[in-house]
């Protein structure tokens, strides 16, 4: 993602969906190296999603992950805790190249996400020296902090009926990369948990896509891991995706070949 003597570095995804891609993210939960960084690589995801919501992660491991992560052309993106959360400012100046936020429910909550990201005149996010994106060199803040904002990606999670409500205005708030839907945590909100083909969900993906359209910004979509599925959500708009997590390729596959092998001694 950096070249080496420059003040240039990407971010995949943010190219990806700039070129009219789709960007995939592998979850991470349980992986505490940066070997998952190279598993993302070889396994043709364009980004981590490091779950700080739902996992213990320690603020020296992730950064160590998303270090070995931008060297590789991985972006590393950290789903934080909530809106304001208080490592969002250290995630980013160790090597994070995006912040999830969860649970965006009105565009108040939105201008707080951006202010937290976005540099100054648009955010209010502290500046520092010796970036990881420029292997710590030196570099002078009119140079770095263009390259390091327009490579750093903010996205937004609707998870509840009160988002969908709000999505125009949440959509609308500058400085938001992509808004994407938590189907299990919305399904569940809607007391229907599970239910992928409801209509009210479907009609929740329609109102979030048609307002990312009207601002020219990326639609994501999580939860429902079946691949037809995602398939199915790609071909719908979405280029913003997370596949599975680290623990759920583990157990199928795990299950899978213990499976396997009764199934051969059985025959």
């Amino acid at each position: 993602m950096t070249a080496q003597g420059t003040t240039t570095f990407s971010n995949p995804v943010k190219e990806k969906i700039a070129a009219g891609g789709v960007a995939l993210g592998l979850g991470v939960r349980m992986s505490r190296s940066a070997e998952i960084a190279r598993i993302a690589r070889a396994t043709g995801h364009d980004f981590l999603f490091i779950d700080v919501q739902h996992s213990l992660f320690g603020l020296e491991t992730i950064g160590h992950i998303a270090q070995a992560a931008i060297a590789l052309g991985i972006a590393p993106l950290a789903r934080v805790r909530c809106v304001g959360d208080q490592d969002v400012q250290a995630l980013l100046d160790n090597g994070v190249t995006g912040i999830v936020y969860p649970d965006v429910n009105t565009a108040e909550e939105a201008r707080q996400a951006v202010a937290a990201v976005r540099f100054g005149p648009l955010g209010r996010r502290s500046v520092t020296g010796g970036y990881p994106y420029f292997d710590f060199r030196g570099v002078p803040p009119k140079e770095a902090l263009p390259a390091v904002d327009a490579a750093t990606l903010l996205v937004c999670m609707i998870e509840t009926p009160e988002g969908v409500a709000n999505v125009e205005a949440i959509a609308a708030t500058p400085g938001i990369d992509v808004i994407h839907i938590g189907m299990n945590d919305l399904l569940t909100n809607m007391g229907k948990p599970g239910q992928y083909q409801d209509p009210e969900l479907q009609a929740a993906v329609d109102k979030v896509l048609a307002a990312c359209r009207a601002n020219r910004i990326a639609f994501g979509c999580g939860g429902n891991r079946d691949p037809k599925a995602q398939a199915a959500i790609i071909r719908r708009g979405a280029q913003f995706l997370t596949t599975q997590t680290d623990i759920g390729l583990l157990s199928a596959g795990a299950g899978a070949w213990t499976s396997g092998i009764r199934e051969a001694l059985e025959s």
